[in-house]
């Protein structure tokens, strides 16, 4: 067995993992840019393989899409032209000559961050990237689920899909790291076509409502929403005209933030 990120790593087979044809991330986070009235400038963080920054830059923004894989980024250049792409860690980045009306960094992104240091990196370099009285949309998994819940620890989650071909199945189990706040994720790997199986390993942060509106608050942001669902990954998905939940104990945490004081 070999240890890598099997989607990070194929782009491509990212996109049959996780398909989204009808763009909802993108739809969705466009959605939040209009009803809170974000300029056109936006900056995608996490961009992946650029479907959401390609959506965003088809309704007319200017849009950068940053991602720290040189893989996803040659794909999203390839397969989803238009916005420009850039390396940049979401950790810290240094973004902050464009002035950018929005920040958008969907799917969990933001908990890459996994310590206090790495969190004020990435706000800072918000505040620093944002004109005054732009916006963060972030959407991410929310910490506090995990208080007294265990549905999602419990047992391993199996699942698999065909591409190209090709049968791939995996087997993802989840558990809580408490000292260090982490979601641990640990990921294997096979195919029917004879190659080795593959373990990824990965952690989230785990970041709970009142925590986030603090951090926030630190860093110069005014929290506008802040609420389970819907969106583009609850159940049932978020669709056009919903509003936001007045709960946010769910298994997904969507945020919505204003820079009331740059750097």
């Amino acid at each position: 067995m070999r240890s890598a990120n099997l989607l990070t790593d194929n782009p491509a087979l990212y996109e049959a993992r996780f398909p989204d044809e009808a763009r909802l991330a993108g739809r969705w986070a466009e959605d939040c840019l209009r009803r809170y009235g974000a300029g056109p400038r936006v900056l995608d963080l996490g961009c992946g393989t650029g479907r959401d920054a390609a959506y965003l830059h088809g309704t007319g923004r200017r849009v950068v899409g940053a991602d720290l894989s040189e893989a996803m980024l040659g794909h999203a250049r390839t397969h989803h032209p238009g916005p420009e792409y850039v390396r940049a860690d979401l950790r810290g980045y240094d973004l902050a000559e464009r002035s950018f009306d929005a920040a958008v960094c969907l799917d969990s992104a933001l908990l890459y961050c996994h310590t206090n240091d790495e969190l004020d990196g990435f706000l800072g370099s918000c505040r620093r990237a944002l004109a005054p009285g732009g916006l963060l949309v972030a959407e991410m998994r929310n910490g506090a689920f995990f208080l007294g819940r265990t549905e999602l620890l419990d047992s391993p989650f199996v699942s698999g899909f065909t591409w190209q071909g090709t049968v791939y199945r995996s087997i993802t189990t989840l558990h809580v790291d408490r000292a260090a706040q982490l979601l641990r994720r640990t990921r294997v790997w096979t195919a029917d076509d004879g190659s080795p199986p593959v373990e990824q390993r990965s952690a989230w942060r785990l970041l709970f409502p009142q925590e986030l509106r603090h951090v926030l608050a630190m860093h110069g942001f005014e929290v506008l929403a802040l609420y389970d669902g819907p969106g583009p990954r609850t159940e049932p998905p978020w669709r056009e005209g919903d509003l936001p939940a007045a709960t946010a104990d769910a298994d997904r945490l969507h945020l919505i933030a204003r820079l009331t004081r740059a750097h």
